[in-house]
C-alpha cells in the first residue's frame, strides 16, 4: 500500500440531473416535457396511428410554466434507434458452429421530463427593487426571487403585503428557474 494521499478535483455539478428521460406514449395531460429547452405543462396529448411504413407519432400541446407561451411538438413514439450484434456459439456433437445474430430494437421514444417543484415560502419583506424576501423551513432567508411578472399575482402580493397579511407564496421550480406561481392569506400579522 501506498502512504500517497489522493485528492480528486471534480467540476461537475454535484446535484440532480435537471430533467429525466421518459417514454413519450406514456406522457399524459397535465404532466411536464422538455419542449425547445423548456420546462412545459401539457395541456393536449394526441397521438396518431401508424402509417404503412411509419410509426405512430405523438402531438403534445404545452404551456411553459415561467412564460405561459404555448408550444408544440411532434414527436414519433417508435423509432428505429439501437442495432446491437452479437456473436453465439453453438457447441454441436460433430463440429462448433459460428453464428453472428442481429438484433434490432424498436424502443419508444424518451422525451426529456423536467424535474418540477413547488415549495412554500413566508414572505418578509418586498425591496424597492423588485425582490422579495422569503422565510425558509430550517428560518434562513432566501432573498434572489424577484416579483412575479403576472399583474394580477404581483397586485395581489404587493396589496396583501401593504395591508400587513401574513403571505405565504409558492414558488415553482424547474430546470435552474424560479418564479412565484400562487398565494396564500394565512392571517394578518
Amino acid at each position: 500500500m501506498s502512504d500517497e494521499e489522493h485528492h480528486f478535483e471534480s467540476k461537475a455539478d454535484a446535484g440532480a440531473s435537471k430533467t429525466f428521460p421518459q417514454q413519450a406514449g406514456t406522457i399524459r395531460k397535465n404532466g411536464y416535457i422538455v419542449i425547445k429547452g423548456r420546462p412545459c405543462k401539457v395541456v393536449e396529448v394526441s397521438t396518431s396511428k401508424t402509417g404503412k411504413h411509419g410509426h405512430a407519432k405523438c402531438h403534445f400541446v404545452a404551456i411553459d410554466i415561467f412564460t405561459a407561451k404555448k408550444l408544440e411538438d411532434i414527436v414519433p413514439s417508435s423509432h428505429n434507434c439501437d442495432v446491437c450484434t452479437f456473436s453465439l456459439l453453438f457447441l454441436t456433437h460433430s463440429a462448433m458452429v459460428y453464428a453472428a445474430v442481429t438484433i434490432i430494437k424498436m424502443p419508444i421514444i424518451d422525451l426529456q421530463v423536467p424535474h418540477v417543484n413547488r415549495t412554500d415560502y413566508q414572505l418578509i419583506d418586498i425591496s424597492e427593487d423588485g425582490f422579495v424576501s422569503l422565510l425558509t423551513e430550517n428560518g434562513s432567508t432566501k432573498d434572489d426571487l424577484r416579483l412575479p411578472t403576472d399583474e394580477n399575482m404581483l397586485k395581489q402580493i404587493k396589496d396583501g403585503f401593504a395591508e400587513g397579511k401574513d403571505l405565504v407564496v409558492s414558488v415553482m421550480s424547474a430546470m435552474g428557474e424560479e418564479q412565484i406561481c400562487g398565494l396564500k392569506d394565512i392571517g394578518t400579522k
